[in-house]
């Protein structure tokens, strides 16, 4: 079974910095890709991030573009998202998933999903 482990959520104030991680077991290939949605109080899901595993090529929501950075080390299993310049509108339950290959990139089509890490940036 695919298991995704997330940790790293917290509270953090306006520019501040935060560093998510997703212990991933359970995979059978590489094709696929790992990251990260979201959802706010009040909001719809909204993907924010996620990596290839299958040549490491990176996608990000055009509202995270040079503040967060995806990265996996294939040694452990983990996807790690560092977010910096934190803003409150980026407070939210953040879930690590895995998408098939190809798929189109939209939280509903999520192969695979773990429990959520609250991020809080208080203002």
């Amino acid at each position: 079974d695919v298991q995704l482990q997330a940790c790293g959520g917290g509270l953090v104030t306006a520019g501040g910095s935060l560093k998510l991680s997703c212990a991933a077991s359970g995979f059978t290939s590489d094709d696929y890709q790992i990251g990260w949605f979201r959802q706010a109080p009040g909001k719809e899901r909204e993907v924010v991030s996620c990596i290839s595993g299958r040549d490491g090529s990176t996608y990000y929501a055009d509202s995270m573009k040079g503040r967060f950075t995806i990265s996996k080390d294939n040694d452990k299993n983990t996807v790690y998202l560092q977010m910096k310049s934190l803003k409150p509108e980026d407070t939210a339950v953040y879930y690590c998933a895995v998408w098939v290959s190809g798929t189109y990139l939209v939280p509903h089509a999520a192969r695979y999903w773990g429990q959520g890490t609250q991020v809080t940036v208080s203002s």
